[in-house]
């Protein structure tokens, strides 16, 4: 695909988007309320309970702890909140080191940082976009010993306190080699699963691998309730604390207040709970919906002799935001260029945590792999079809 020297596979592939989704302007991803979304809403607000205790707070995390085959889902305010938290229960403290991918959205580095621990960046798959297990092993070989039971960075001295892989684009990463190899250095293992609501390896939902994950629920998820995360567990204790927490650590008591620890105001209220339940009784049909859409890219793409990034094998995505891999940086820039003029957006991955200013001193492992996707890159629109739920069930 030679994009400066000819627009016709562009403008082909913006009118494919045009088909799909109508005319421009075409946003990345669009929130979607075609079922129950404002019945539930009227419902919250009649019943005065709009804060962060109601009976839909309850029932949401009931809903996506049975989507996800989990024990326990905890809700947060959002994602960001949700990952702060899990970290914390998990023993996370200042001081340790957090083993992450710089290939991520930063809310993913800023709860490594709240507890006041530090990132380290390990490089990613090519295929996946997320953490590669054989550099995850590599780094850790080279540059950690054991003592005391613990993974100490050789370098630092910091003990190695968690592995925080992310399922980029809702694409599953190879979690189920990263769990292993977190098991056998005795680093626990929290998914950050914000993107692959609705992605399987195997049989088993992603955020299933590890102690704990988190889910996102932005305005831009494959599912939304304005803003919300939720962590999700099979450790009951865990979930305990991390309620616990995310309620101010207030102890339950018929008037008193009495709170017995440092606590967070982390609970999602009622109002979002009421959205994120209409949107799961619609999330089996967004995702047949969106694969459906996939198809059709990928259909496109071998036409045209482009590159579609699919899941690998074993593995089912979300396809919450599809992607395409191009040539060199030239090409991607000129092609967001181009598109972005014809009021289709599409957008770049995420620039490297390591070249933020905020993490640029974290350590890294060269992140070749990594700095070789972000040239190539793109995402291309998403959404749900404007009325396909009435087609799909025409």
């Amino acid at each position: 695909m030679k994009i400066k020297q000819d627009s016709c596979v562009a403008d082909s592939l913006i009118d494919l988007v045009h088909t799909i989704f109508g005319p421009s302007p075409v946003p990345l991803h669009r929130p979607v309320f075609e079922g129950n979304e404002r019945t539930y809403l009227s419902e919250t607000i009649d019943s005065n309970f709009v804060s962060s205790v109601g009976a839909r707070v309850t029932e949401f995390e009931e809903r996506t702890a049975q989507f996800t085959g989990c024990a326990r889902a905890i809700a947060t305010m959002n994602g960001t909140a949700a990952l702060h938290m899990a970290l914390l229960v998990a023993d996370v403290s200042p001081g340790d080191e957090v083993l992450s991918q710089a290939l991520t959205f930063v809310a993913t580095c800023n709860a490594i940082s709240y507890i006041g621990a530090s990132p380290v960046f390990i490089d990613v798959d090519e295929d996946t976009m997320g953490m590669s297990p054989a550099a995850l092993r590599r780094w850790l070989e080279t540059n950690t010993r054991r003592a005391g039971g613990q993974t100490l960075n050789a370098t630092t001295g910091a003990r190695i306190a968690a592995c925080v892989p992310m399922h980029t684009f809702g694409l599953p990463c190879r979690i189920a080699e990263i769990a292993a190899i977190c098991d056998e250095f005795g680093i626990t293992l929290v998914e950050d699963a914000a993107e692959s609501l609705g992605s399987y390896v195997g049989n088993r939902h992603t955020g299933s691998f590890g102690k704990l994950a988190t889910l996102s629920f932005n305005g831009n998820k494959i599912i939304t309730t304005g803003g919300g995360g939720m962590i999700i567990t099979n450790d009951h204790a865990l979930a305990d604390r991390a309620k616990h927490l995310t309620t101010t650590a207030k102890v339950p008591h018929a008037w008193e207040f009495v709170h017995d620890e440092v606590g967070y105001n982390y609970r999602m209220p009622n109002l979002n709970a009421a959205l994120g339940c209409a949107q799961m009784e619609k999330l089996p049909a967004m995702l047949k919906i969106k694969a459906d859409t996939a198809a059709r890219y990928r259909a496109f793409c071998q036409e045209h002799g482009m590159h579609f990034v699919d899941p690998i094998e074993g593995t089912t995505t979300n396809f919450w935001l599809n992607a395409l891999r191009l040539k060199d940086r030239a090409e991607r820039d000129t092609f967001l260029e181009y598109t972005n003029s014809k009021g289709v957006m599409t957008r770049p991955i995420w620039r490297l945590m390591s070249e933020l200013d905020a993490f640029s001193q974290c350590q890294t492992d060269g992140l070749e792999t990594s700095r070789w996707l972000v040239d190539r890159i793109v995402n291309i629109p998403s959404s749900v079809p404007e009325n396909e739920f009435q087609r799909l069930n025409a």
